[in-house]
């Protein structure tokens, strides 16, 4: 499928949506794309601030933190499981309808954690409060895309992805200092409440609209059948794992490697954050000036990157250029989900909402590797090989799809 038939199929996709999005004026689109990025914040925020408060958590229901960890690999599975299930589920509802669904849980999912009794209520709790992120994610990128012009989707994108990246900055920090000042309970108390914000902002600011016709569970699940939706998965699934490679260990590698104190660690944290939300705005402009060039660039930049990281993460400063330019890495994020949008034709929920399933599994795959080679002896500074490795294979299948789109682009 070439670029210029993409943008025809996309344009198609967005048809049921030309009469509600021709009427909107650019405050109202504004204010939607707040709503959906606040989504996001609270999305954020909740993934995030469990890793600093898993302290906190072992110590109420009286488990060891490794056993604690347990509750970020059930989110993670939620993610994985719910977003192509919800998304092929809800084929024949309407995004706002949808959207008011998932966030709904996703508020309910926090608040009942915050007062989970034991600990594998806990879990089994973060596990469903896991369900509704990447469906969220994928149906928010499609309501922000067809809101702008062909030539600005990326952008859009990348707008609402900046709730995910801000939070990375501001929400994270504050809940988790919310949650060790009071407790923890508190921090996902703060994130339901975020969540019931982002409820009321979405009923009250995106217009009613109608479900796509033709929409049904068989076309969401004809996106499985296109060989071009499951390389551009495949791409976000391994090349991308270098990044979370490189961030699990992040804290050891800032104390053990670098040789720089347990304060640094906030800092070198920050640097990677500010990374992310400089490579969403950088990232999701250069999208819309060429797609496919900013994945592979970004594919290429990571290769070399993380390679250096690994050569020069001895040394304070170039660890901390380095984990600032690794953040940056989110640049491909808003690229790979318009890819997505692009060759998934008419099921374009079910291929937008895997992404995020897609970027959980490059985080579970990075994060093993990286132990793996930890555990083998190479070090904290060897995660970078395992980034570069991942981000030169995640090249070749993207390279592979290149190929067989510019050999024959009837093949979706």
């Amino acid at each position: 499928m070439t670029d210029s038939t993409c943008l025809s199929v996309s344009s198609a996709g967005r048809s049921a949506d030309a009469d509600r999005t021709t009427a909107l004026t650019p405050t109202t689109v504004l204010l939607i794309e707040i709503a959906l990025a606040a989504g996001g914040f609270g999305i954020g925020t909740g993934e995030f601030a469990i890793m600093g408060l898993l302290p906190e958590v072992a110590a109420t229901y009286g488990v060891d933190v490794p056993l604690a960890g347990q509750v970020i690999t059930a989110y993670a599975l939620g993610v994985v499981v719910g977003a192509p299930i919800i998304a092929v589920l809800a084929a024949k509802a309407s995004r706002r309808v949808l959207l008011l669904l998932l966030m709904g849980l996703f508020a309910i999912g926090n608040i009942a954690s915050a007062m989970a009794p034991d600990f594998w209520s806990f879990t089994a709790l973060r596990f469903v409060t896991g369900l509704p992120h990447g469906a969220y994610f994928g149906v928010a990128a499609l309501v922000a895309a067809s809101m702008v012009p062909l030539h600005k989707r990326a952008r859009a994108v990348g707008r609402v992805m900046l709730g995910l990246t801000i939070a990375t900055l501001i929400g994270t920090p504050v809940a988790t200092f919310l949650g060790q000042i009071m407790s923890w309970r508190a921090a996902f108390g703060l994130v339901g409440g975020i969540g019931m914000l982002t409820v009321l902002l979405i009923a009250l600011y995106l217009p009613q609209d109608k479900v796509q016709e033709g929409a049904s569970i068989r076309r969401e699940l004809g996106a499985f059948t296109r060989i071009q939706v499951w390389l551009t998965l495949a791409v976000a699934a391994v090349g991308f794992g270098g990044m979370f490679a490189i961030f699990s260990y992040i804290a050891k590698t800032t104390t053990d490697v670098a040789g720089l104190p347990t304060s640094m660690v906030a800092v070198v944290l920050a640097l990677f954050g500010i990374g992310m939300n400089v490579g969403n705005v950088v990232g999701s402009r250069m999208a819309d000036y060429s797609l496919k060039g900013t994945i592979g660039g970004m594919l290429a930049f990571n290769v070399v990157l993380m390679a250096i990281f690994s050569l020069t993460a001895h040394d304070p400063v170039m660890l901390c250029i380095c984990v600032f330019l690794t953040g940056c890495g989110f640049a491909a994020c808003p690229a790979v989900q318009t890819r997505l949008m692009d060759v998934a034709a008419d099921a374009q929920t079910l291929a937008a909402a895997s992404n995020h399933s897609a970027f959980n599994i490059a985080n579970a795959l990075g994060a093993w590797l990286g132990a793996v080679v930890i555990s083998a002896g190479y070090g904290y500074a060897a995660t970078g090989f395992v980034g570069s490795a991942l981000s030169l294979l995640g090249l070749v299948v993207f390279g592979l799809s290149v190929m067989i789109e510019r050999r024959d682009p009837a093949i979706a």
